[in-house]
């Protein structure tokens, strides 16, 4: 079959403005489909940061579950009762509820994702967020998410690294209150998502004091540590069999899992990513095989000469194939470098998990293959009717 490309290569270059006209068309669409997994995987990974952010071995939350920034909460004792059991280490509580964060610079308020927990235990596997835990026991301290959005919320990791006292101002979000002042101790950064801005982590002494339809005994997550060498799946039978049934008991991984499928199947964001790459992957179809077709109806003549002199209908065929492979790994490689830098263009913009990866890169040259082969299926059936007399 490599004897045959020279002549598929030499078809599609015959008009090179064309050529390269039909190349620019293929690269657009592997960037279409390059930007859409990109942001459908950074979607997930900005998703599940939180989790992974979380000091624990195994989750307990609502049953009524359905998301991180949506409201589920469920009795605290049901955290003091996971406790009792042998395998069990320690159990902290997590408050999570959105707040309105005042800029300071333009007075306009927007919502940011409030953490309570407590000062005395690591609530979160982050060594910037631990390391300032004793500030946060003096009431009305907080630590700042330094990825939160800076054109939303001001300058405040900004102004806190430079040494400057940073105060905030920040309410409950559906309610009209006064506002509660903070004083800025520390920073971290695990970054935004789809579904939240900007985070700031309180003590949970000082969050019951902002929310005020809050109480104590109702929490968002409750985490579980485990003694060493405790089989995880092992204890979590036993909490599920012994804990109340208001509660999930979940694994790391069954944690994340759970947050991914909400937002790929339950929301309007995970469907059109899957949409906008299956129309991506249409339009190039319908755009690979028009420059095929055409090519194929340009040289129908030769085609049939071809025909006369004895080469079989296979060996045609495999040159239109040719050219549609051709096309694909020639229009896959400009697409895949303007792709790499508009991924870090939009990583540097929204601070969300941008990453090229091999398995995207190799799932979108996979994609475009099989795009242009099934628009070379339906190219060949104009070279069947190449006839030799079409010669005379």
């Amino acid at each position: 079959m490599i004897l045959y490309v020279p002549l598929a290569w030499l078809q599609l270059t015959h008009q090179r403005v064309r050529f390269i006209t039909t190349l620019a068309g293929i690269a657009f669409v592997v960037i279409i489909l390059f930007m859409q997994l990109g942001f459908q995987d950074a979607l997930f990974a900005s998703a599940i940061r939180v989790h992974q952010s979380l000091q624990g071995d195994l989750f307990l939350i609502s049953t009524q579950y359905n998301a991180l920034t949506s409201q589920q909460s469920f009795p605290r004792t049901r955290l003091y009762q996971a406790l009792a059991f042998d395998d069990v280490e320690s159990v902290s509580p997590l408050y999570i509820q959105f707040g309105k964060l005042k800029n300071l610079e333009s007075g306009q308020k927007y919502p940011i994702f409030v953490f309570g927990i407590d000062p005395g235990k690591p609530t979160f596997n982050l060594s910037e967020i631990n390391q300032s835990l004793d500030k946060l026991k003096t009431p009305n301290m907080a630590l700042f998410d330094r990825e939160s959005r800076a054109d939303l919320f001001g300058p405040i990791a900004k102004e806190f690294e430079q040494g400057k006292v940073v105060r905030i101002e920040i309410a409950p979000y559906n309610t009209i209150t006064k506002a509660n002042r903070l004083k800025i101790s520390g920073l971290y950064s695990i970054g935004p998502s789809f579904g939240v801005d900007g985070d700031l982590i309180i003590n949970y002494s000082t969050f019951l004091n902002i929310f005020i339809d809050r109480i104590a005994e109702e929490i968002d997550i409750g985490l579980v540590n485990l003694k060493p060498g405790v089989d995880p799946q092992k204890a979590l039978a036993t909490l599920v069999a012994y804990l109340p049934k208001d509660v999930k008991v979940l694994t790391r991984q069954g944690f994340t899992s759970l947050e991914k499928h909400y937002w790929d199947v339950r929301t309007i964001v995970g469907f059109t990513f899957k949409l906008m790459v299956t129309l991506g992957f249409i339009i190039g179809v319908g755009v690979v095989y028009q420059i095929l077709y055409s090519n194929v109806s340009n040289h129908l003549v030769a085609y049939a000469t071809l025909k006369a002199i004895g080469y079989k209908n296979n060996y045609l065929l495999g040159l239109v194939f040719q050219q549609a492979l051709i096309l694909a790994v020639v229009g896959y490689i400009p697409g895949l470098i303007i792709s790499l830098g508009l991924y870090d263009l939009a990583k540097n913009a929204t601070h969300l998990p941008m990453v090229m990866t091999i398995h995207q890169s190799s799932l979108v040259l996979i994609v475009v293959v099989l795009m242009c082969s099934i628009s070379g299926i339906l190219a060949v059936q104009k070279l069947r009717a190449a006839d030799p007399s079409d010669i005379f």
